[in-house]
């Protein structure tokens, strides 16, 4: 069955380069992103951990946690990421989860559950292991976006996508292109009375459209 938004993620124990962790007890009361590759030593995927590393003061600030996952090994792990350093020049803080079964990728429907890894394999045998997942601090995930293995992911629109759910956690929707500090859309659920109470002043841009500041 494939996961889909507001279900619980799955909860697994696995080995990364950092250690045992179980899922759930790791994310705690964070907010967190899983984000997957098929193999390690791969272009694509080397910048998209840069860029990751590069964010990791922003992840921080938003109480979110980080974690990759590859369907290589540990020892695999630990020697990639001084490649992943140089090229995002910053340092890889965050765990990468050795999925060498792809127990993690089948739980997350990445892979089909009669996927496996054939000798001499290549990146194409794992190419749906690309993937985000934004997890919230209920275990419930928030949003996911899948990526070919050609295009590089924004790393940029993961952290705006991030900075939307967490803005919505107040009770509010953000609009098309919605950046942090823009204003914010009150629910149809609201009536116009409770929204001047709990938001104060709001425009009315269409009679299902009212549009107001962002809540602190």
């Amino acid at each position: 069955m494939s996961l889909r938004i507001n279900d619980t993620v799955p909860n697994f124990t696995a080995e990364t380069d950092q250690g045992t962790i179980k899922f759930h007890d790791w994310i705690g009361d964070s907010w967190a992103i899983l984000f997957s590759h098929p193999k390690d030593f791969t272009p694509v995927c080397t910048t998209e951990f840069g860029a990751v590393a590069q964010l990791a003061d922003e992840w921080e600030k938003r109480g979110t946690k980080v974690i990759g996952v590859s369907v290589d090994g540990v020892e695999d792990h630990k020697k990639w990421k001084g490649d992943i350093e140089t090229a995002g020049g910053a340092k890889a803080g965050f765990p990468i989860i050795a999925d060498e079964g792809l127990e993690v990728s089948k739980a997350f429907d990445m892979l089909p559950a009669e996927a496996y890894l054939p000798d001499g394999r290549t990146p194409a045998d794992s190419a749906t292991v690309r993937s985000v997942f934004i997890i919230g601090p209920d275990k419930q995930l928030k949003l996911s976006m899948t990526y070919p293995m050609t295009v590089g992911r924004n790393f940029a629109e993961v952290l705006r996508a991030l900075d939307g759910l967490q803005m919505s956690a107040k009770g509010v929707a953000t609009p098309a292109n919605w950046q942090p500090g823009g204003d914010v859309i009150i629910p149809t659920s609201v009536s116009d009375e409770d929204a001047k109470e709990k938001f104060g002043e709001f425009k009315t841009v269409l009679p299902y459209l009212r549009t107001t500041k962002a809540p602190a």
